[in-house]
C-alpha cells in the first residue's frame, strides 16, 4: 500500500464519512482509502459474525455494448461469457498475450449485447488501454468508474439489513446473480449477490451522488444487528481466509491462470487470447503452483518471504500471508515448484534467521 495521503490522492464520494468516523486513511491504488476504523480483528469478526459495510468505490466499471460485445468479451476473457443470461455475473480474468494476467474481474450481463466489467482500482487505466487495443470488434466502451459508487455489505446479517430498505426480495437473488431495484428510496440501484469475504451479502452499485444517502440508510438499518464500517485491512484478511486471489500479490502479468488455481475460469470451449499456451499448461502441467499453507507454530508468513523444501532449498515465495483473525494461526499462499505442491506436505517459511514449518492445505482456510 502507498503511505502518502497527500492531496494528489483521489477521494471516493464517501471520503467525508470515513474521516468523520476517524478512520485510519492510507493511499491505495491512487485513492485515499480507509484501512481500519476500530481495528482489523474487530472489523473482521463483525463481518464473519454479523454485518459490515465497505466502501470499495475505488473499483473500476466499464460498460461494453454492441452487437459484437459477446464475441469481443469471449476473445479477451478466459471464462465463457456465452453462459451468462441477463441478471447473471461471472468471475474471469484478462490474459495478456504473454501467458500472464492483465487483471481479474467480474463480468455482468446487464441486457442483450450490454455488459459491465468490474476491474481492480489499480488497473483501471491499464485494463482500459488493453481492452481498447483489442477492440477490433467495433464494440462501444464507456468508462463509468468515476461516477459509480460501490458499497459491499457483507456478513450473515447483511440480507436482513438490506431487506429493510428495498421491496426487491433479496433472498430470491442467487449467488453471482443481480437485480435492479430501489434501495433506500434510490431507484436503479444494482443489487449484486457477490462479495470478496466468503461471509455472504451483497455489493451495491449506485451513482456517486447517492452514495452518502445509501451509506447512512444502511448503517441505520443495520444498527440493531451491530453493523460496522469495515476497512481494507479486514477486507484483506477476510479474502485470504477464503483463498481469494489479490491482484498484484497472488496473480499478475507474470502468473498464468492454470498455475494460480484459476483453471476453473479458463474455458477451452472457445477461442481467446493465450488459449493455446494455457491449454498446453493444463495438459502438460506447470512448473510452479499456487498453494495454501498454515503455520505449524506461532510464526506469521508475510508477503515476499522465501519458501523452502525439506533440504532448506528455496522453492518459491509467499505472495499473501497473515495471522487469521478467525483461526488464530498463521496462514498464507504462495508459489512453489510443482513437485513440492502436494497436500499435506511440510515446507518452510524463511522468517529472518529461522525456517518455520508450514503445512500445505486445501482452500478455503475458513470453512463455514
Amino acid at each position: 500500500m502507498e503511505t502518502s495521503t497527500s492531496n494528489s490522492l483521489k477521494k471516493t464520494p464517501l471520503h467525508t464519512i470515513h474521516t468523520t468516523l476517524n478512520a485510519k486513511m492510507m493511499g491505495f491504488a491512487g485513492y485515499d482509502m480507509p484501512i481500519q476504523y476500530t481495528g482489523i480483528n474487530e472489523e473482521h469478526s463483525t463481518v464473519r459474525e454479523k454485518v459490515g459495510m465497505f466502501d470499495v468505490s475505488h473499483m473500476g466499471e466499464f460498460i461494453v455494448k454492441g452487437e459484437n460485445a459477446l464475441a469481443f468479451l469471449q476473445y479477451v476473457t478466459t471464462n465463457d461469457v456465452s453462459s451468462l443470461s441477463i441478471g447473471k455475473a461471472q468471475y474471469s480474468c484478462l490474459p495478456n498475450g504473454k501467458g500472464g494476467i492483465v487483471d481479474d474481474l467480474l463480468v455482468y450481463k446487464l441486457a442483450e449485447n450490454t455488459y459491465m466489467l468490474v476491474v481492480n482500482a489499480s488497473n483501471i487505466e491499464k485494463d482500459w488501454n488493453w481492452l481498447q487495443s483489442n477492440n477490433t470488434f467495433g464494440v462501444d466502451m464507456e468508462d463509468i468508474s468515476s461516477k459509480t459508487a460501490l458499497l459491499a455489505v457483507q456478513g450473515p446479517l447483511a440480507i436482513q439489513t438490506l431487506q429493510k430498505l428495498t421491496s426487491t426480495n433479496l433472498t430470491d437473488i442467487p449467488y453471482y446473480h443481480f437485480s435492479r431495484g430501489t434501495l433506500a428510496g434510490i431507484s436503479n440501484a444494482l443489487l449484486s449477490a457477490t462479495g470478496y469475504t466468503g461471509a455472504g451479502g451483497m455489493e451495491l452499485y449506485v451513482e456517486n451522488q447517492h452514495a452518502e444517502t445509501i451509506w447512512k440508510a444502511i448503517m441505520e438499518a443495520g444498527e440493531e444487528f451491530g453493523i460496522q464500517a469495515i476497512g481494507l485491512g479486514a477486507r484483506d484478511t477476510l479474502r485470504l481466509e477464503m483463498g481469494y486471489c489479490l491482484y498484484g500479490n497472488d496473480i499478475d502479468d507474470t502468473t498464468n491462470p492454470i498455475e494460480s488455481g484459476l483453471g476453473w475460469i479458463t474455458k477451452f470451449s472457445k477461442d481467446f487470447i493465450d488459449k493455446e499456451y494455457l491449454l498446453e499448461q493444463k495438459t502438460n502441467g506447470t512448473a510452479k503452483k499456487l498453494v495454501a499453507f498454515q503455520a505449524l507454530d506461532r510464526n506469521i508468513p508475510r508477503h515476499g518471504y522465501a519458501l523452502l523444501n525439506e533440504a532448506k532449498e528455496k522453492i518459491g515465495k509467499v505472495t499473501s500471508g497473515t495471522i487469521s483473525p478467525s483461526l488464530k494461526y498463521g496462514i498464507g499462499v504462495g508459489y512453489v515448484t510443482s513437485t513440492e505442491a502436494v497436500l499435506g506436505n511440510t515446507i518452510y517459511v524463511q522468517i529472518r534467521d529461522k525456517q518455520c514449518a508450514v503445512k500445505i492445505v486445501k482452500l478455503p482456510f475458513w470453512k463455514v
